[in-house]
């Protein structure tokens, strides 16, 4: 399990400004818009686009990728379709309905995996990756009751952020040399997780990785 006590018990002199620059501040973090938008203006290298379907949003996450591969400039990718369960049993038939689904709606793919994020922890390397980047956003903030919430609240969702920090482990195995990885957006469940939480879940998905696009649909049908 992550540790979250090692979050808490970080000194003053570790949660200083002047030791944690060698981290990426979230929240004042300002991508290059210019840089993004060229991205899709160029001829893309032959690769794939690497799609992580982690949650159902209507066929969104799925439909985009598509689209963007009948285009000229990433004719040449190859789609790769990644989905993840809880339960071993279930891999095989999640498989086969993923690739109905895939099928049904004549959309070509080179290949299809479900994989398991149920038995394995997260290795050391990424926890204290996470718990660097909680104690960066926590030296940030003045007041203790806030603190003390956050505090509450990473003890509270530490199954899940256990989940979201060996999801990454996968992605970087899988994906670390793909063109462009597409992923649903986890849902940001307003009064229930906070922002400070929310988006370190992100930032450990999404840093040191390929060109990385976050879809999410609102679970209506866009496959027909």
């Amino acid at each position: 399990m992550l540790e979250t006590s090692a979050i808490f018990s970080i000194s003053k002199s570790m949660t200083s400004h002047n030791s944690i620059n060698d981290f990426k501040d979230v929240a004042n973090f300002e991508p290059n818009v210019d840089q993004l938008a060229n991205r899709f203006k160029t001829q893309q290298t032959k690769g794939t686009i690497d799609v992580w379907w982690i949650y159902d949003d209507g066929g969104l996450t799925l439909l985009i990728p598509f689209i963007l591969k009948n285009d000229a400039l990433w004719r040449g990718s190859k789609l790769r379709v990644f989905s993840v369960t809880k339960d071993m049993n279930e891999i095989n038939n999640q498989q086969n309905s993923l690739v109905q689904l895939l099928n049904k709606f004549r959309i070509p793919y080179s290949a299809v995996r479900v994989l398991s994020n149920s038995d394995q922890m997260p290795a050391e390397e990424t926890k204290n990756r996470f718990i660097k980047l909680m104690s960066k956003s926590m030296s940030t903030l003045t007041d203790e009751q806030t603190v003390d919430s956050l505090q509450e609240e990473v003890i509270r969702f530490k199954d899940k952020t256990n989940r979201y920090l060996r999801l990454r482990e996968q992605i970087a195995e899988n994906s670390r040399n793909a063109t462009l990885v597409v992923m649903t957006l986890p849902i940001p469940r307003k009064h229930m997780v906070s922002a400070i939480l929310y988006m370190a879940w992100i930032e450990t998905l999404t840093d040191n990785m390929p060109p990385f696009l976050l879809i999410r649909g609102n679970q209506s049908n866009v496959l027909t």
